[in-house]
């Protein structure tokens, strides 16, 4: 039957909205940074649910995180002083990059099946002072069905228009899921191997503790939340999380299985951040771009295409 576009202007903003009614799920992305500010599940009922925090809601709070699904990129996290060095380049830029700041065209749309937005932004958008070389990123929000679930598939394709030199960059996604009590709430971890980089103060340490998991409620203490958990994937065989509100009657499930790290994260609001990341903050002892922790490389004229699926469930 294929999916409704809708353009909205909320709060001065331009928001993009999709919405699969066969399948029951629906979208909005602010175009300001690309930004996802709802994600919605019908329930049984007929009503709709949003699955994160303020969802639906873009206007600026009056305290706490401002965001939604932060989109990040072309680093994640934050760089030493908000400086680093790429081959003799300098970058300046503050927490999470400039993907989040920038004003995105309109994006190519597809309703033919359960539909689609693709975002795109590319050299002449991007300052070289934020970003020495040139890169195209398209980035796609995409509702799908799988194995008769609804989803949201997120794709990140990015293509290294340098002809000789290689590129390097960092990026993922900041989604905050909403839950009636953050106390109630149960972020499930799969089984395996993880690895966590201990950051104070938001820059990696160098020291690495191992946490071998059996699978179920995270093995940390959610007061800690606020100073982040970066884990490295370093053998879990079925990257799927999940975030359980029973006082909300919602379950997300969230397959990683490209990413190689998550970061588990809150304020302490009612919501909690289960990020993919391709990539890591600086160390205390700063690296070179090229250098940092985690960071991706694409050979010139190359791409690099990471996805991702994010499955809200409305519980009875």
């Amino acid at each position: 039957m294929g999916s409704i576009y809708q353009l909205h202007e909320k709060e001065g903003l331009q928001i993009d909205a999709l919405t699969d009614e066969a399948s029951g799920l629906r979208i909005e992305v602010n175009r300001h940074g690309a930004e996802l500010v709802s994600l919605a599940r019908r329930g049984a009922d007929g009503k709709w649910t949003g699955f994160l925090y303020r969802d639906g809601d873009p206007s600026t709070p009056a305290e706490g995180w401002k965001n939604h699904a932060t989109v990040m990129g072309f680093y994640v996290h934050r760089l030493m002083n908000e400086r680093s060095i790429y081959r003799g380049h300098t970058i300046r830029g503050g927490t999470h990059s400039f993907l989040r700041h920038k004003d995105f065209a309109a994006p190519a749309v597809d309703t033919t099946a359960n539909g689609l937005l693709i975002y795109s932004i590319g050299p002449g958008q991007i300052a070289p002072e934020e970003y020495p070389f040139k890169l195209q990123l398209n980035l796609t929000y995409e509702l799908a069905v799988a194995a008769g679930r609804p989803e949201l598939v997120v794709t990140f394709e990015f293509h290294n228009l340098e002809p000789e030199l290689s590129t390097h960059l960092s990026f993922g996604l900041h989604p905050g899921f909403a839950v009636a009590s953050l106390a109630q709430a149960r972020v499930i971890l799969p089984r395996g191997t993880y690895v966590r980089h201990l950051a104070p103060g938001n820059f990696l340490s160098g020291e690495t503790v191992r946490v071998e998991h059996p699978g179920g409620p995270m093995p940390f203490e959610k007061a800690d939340l606020p100073g982040s958990f970066l884990l490295e994937l370093a053998d879990v065989p079925e990257a799927v999380f999940a975030v359980e509100d029973p006082g909300g009657r919602r379950r997300t499930e969230l397959d990683y299985h490209e990413a190689p790290y998550v970061t588990l994260w809150s304020d302490g609001h009612d919501f909690v951040c289960v990020e993919p990341c391709w990539g890591l903050p600086d160390n205390l002892q700063q690296r070179p771009f090229e250098e940092k922790e985690g960071i991706q490389e694409i050979p010139a004229g190359g791409t690099l295409t990471r996805t991702f699926a994010i499955r809200p469930e409305v519980l009875g």
